[in-house]
């Protein structure tokens, strides 16, 4: 039915310890949305934390996966509930909250995505997310197909995994290797044995929780390094890297 409520394949393949393969998606064009959505791939990244897209923008986005392959993920700019709450009623189902350092923050994370007495969303009923008011009992079920992300970037987030994994309505967990190499003294240079071994172990604790590990790597060897390691859902790619590297090479192929 149009008007019921969609499930959410992402959800369903880490429940069910399926790998997913993603691309993160910082441009602010649905037509690039719509062109990789259809790709093959399992999920895409809407970010909305380092790039310039705005609530408007991720309505575009969602519109243009439908249809797709990819389930759409939105990176949230922080753990702030009313922009969660905004995110959800235009139809977001899955949602990576960055910078989550405790169980505490983890718990708000999930709080905010949740109706009373669950949690904190604030209920309106004629949004997109409730197809207009048309998806009956969705403040009922909502719920059941909502996925929540959490990423740790630091050592003391590292720290906390488990605790943070024990967290009723988490459903994975991304280790941001940027951020976690920065606070590592190394900013963006994850290669560092030191640090890629804590984001393997970390991964494995992950796991080892219950819970299904993310990462994200333009780098193939970093990927299979990581898929080999049992991370669940891992970004193997930009869209703003494909575009830039792939243009480079392209034009190096003619003016060489």
């Amino acid at each position: 039915m149009i008007d019921d409520l969609p499930q959410n394949k992402f959800k369903r393949a880490l429940a069910a310890k399926q790998t997913q393969i993603g691309l993160w998606m910082s441009l602010t064009s649905p037509f690039a949305t719509e062109v990789v959505a259809g790709a093959g791939f399992d999920w895409i990244l809407l970010d909305m934390e380092h790039s310039a897209n705005d609530l408007p923008e991720i309505v575009h986005h969602l519109r243009a996966a439908q249809g797709g392959t990819a389930e759409p993920i939105v990176r949230v700019p922080w753990n702030e509930p009313v922009m969660v709450k905004r995110v959800l009623d235009v139809g977001a189902q899955s949602l990576l909250f960055p910078f989550v350092q405790s169980a505490d923050e983890a718990r708000r994370a999930v709080a905010a995505t949740r109706y009373p007495p669950n949690g904190i969303r604030g209920v309106a009923g004629l949004t997109r997310a409730t197809r207009y008011g048309r998806i009956p009992d969705y403040f009922k079920r909502a719920e059941a197909e909502i996925s929540v992300i959490v990423q740790v970037e630091t050592r003391k987030a590292v720290a906390a995994i488990e605790e943070i994994a024990a967290v009723e309505g988490i459903d994975g967990i991304f280790i941001g290797p940027a951020d976690l190499s920065a606070d590592h003294g190394h900013p963006n240079n994850w290669q560092r044995p030191e640090i890629w071994s804590a984001i393997i172990e970390a991964g494995q604790r992950i796991q080892k929780a219950g819970k299904s590990a993310g990462f994200l790597s333009a780098r193939e060897d970093d990927c299979r390094k990581v898929l080999a390691a049992g991370f669940g859902f891992v970004a193997v790619g930009s869209d703003t890297g494909v575009l830039a590297r792939q243009s480079e090479a392209l034009v190096k192929m003619y003016k060489s």
